[in-house]
């Protein structure tokens, strides 16, 4: 729900488009209350629909994150109070994911789920919990939320970012690296570096964010590996790196997901259908047997949607 959200969003900001999808808008943001699940402290979403229309489940924060971006995103877009009081909220509920015990490994880090059957503290929900964090600071100058983007970055920088500049997954408690990458923790770090530079005014940050973007494109596209990354982590990569490109233009980084959109229309789209499919991992060759699924759709409306954009509005990418 949280993707097709985005891409209803997304879609409202193609030249055209505009109050055409604000009813639709409105009812992404009330199928995402459906997961809102008022027994948590503080209320956060659950990764299910929670009673009576369904069973709840556990809260992931990266998911919270998400949707909290998607809060602030329509604010900029519509400057409804409400939906940045919304932002607000989810940002309270992510502060109770950062690990406070200072005898584990790199003490700190966003714990990837409130549960108990894992503890890994993992670069994705760090890295957009910063992203949220550095845009609720730039929209209230509540100095609070820009200690915490800071803290949030630097810690993945300074726990989970290898030596090629890219973001491993996750750190355990012993300090285990698992050294697994995935393209949206690269995402996710460009667009945090670029919202605390835009915030605050800091070069050192938009350095950083270009320097991530050289070393993802490098490792990515060698092979065009990013192929067959999940088209929801590559719709999140393909979002920061349009919006470092609204602060500074680079040919290579509209390029990249004009060369991803190309191929899976040509590789992934049943004509049939019109649906994209994928394997089971979210992204890859073709696959007939597996079912298209919302996910990887809302994806690839995101996707071919920032192609249509016009350049000016890539500063809401992100």
């Amino acid at each position: 729900m949280r993707e097709a959200t985005a891409a209803t969003i997304d879609l409202s900001i193609v030249p055209g488009s505009g109050r055409r999808l604000r009813s639709d808008i409105r009812d992404r943001f009330a199928g995402l209350s459906a997961y809102l699940d008022p027994d948590h402290s503080p209320p956060g979403y659950a990764s299910y629909v929670v009673p009576p229309l369904g069973g709840g489940g556990d809260l992931f924060y990266d998911d919270n994150a998400i949707v909290g971006l998607e809060f602030v995103r329509r604010y900029l877009l519509e400057r409804r109070v409400a939906d940045r009081r919304s932002g607000e909220r989810i940002f309270d509920v992510l502060t109770t994911g950062w690990d406070t015990d200072t005898s584990h490994a790199c003490p700190g880090g966003m714990f990837w789920v409130d549960a108990t059957w894992t503890s890994i503290r993992a670069a994705n929900v760090t890295g957009l919990t910063a992203e949220l964090a550095a845009h609720l600071y730039e929209l209230t100058r509540d100095r609070s939320y820009l200690d915490w983007a800071k803290r949030l970055y630097d810690w993945n920088r300074n726990c989970l970012r290898s030596a090629e500049g890219l973001y491993q997954n996750d750190i355990s408690f012993d300090g285990t690296v698992n050294p697994t990458l995935w393209i949206y923790n690269s995402g996710a770090m460009i667009g945090a570096g670029v919202l605390l530079h835009r915030a605050t005014g800091d070069s050192r940050y938009l350095a950083q964010a270009r320097a991530d973007a050289d070393a993802a494109l490098d490792y990515w596209t060698e092979g065009n590996r990013y192929f067959d990354q999940p088209a929801v982590f590559n719709a999140i990569f393909f979002k920061n790196l349009l919006l470092l490109d609204s602060v500074r233009h680079d040919a290579r980084y509209r390029s990249v997901v004009e060369a991803y959109a190309e191929h899976t229309w040509q590789h992934n789209r049943d004509p049939d259908l019109g649906l994209f499919r994928f394997p089971p991992s979210g992204g890859g060759p073709y696959d007939p047997s597996y079912r298209p699924e919302t996910l990887e759709q809302a994806a690839m409306v995101q996707t071919f949607a920032l192609l249509a954009w016009d350049r000016g509005h890539y500063r809401f990418a992100a």
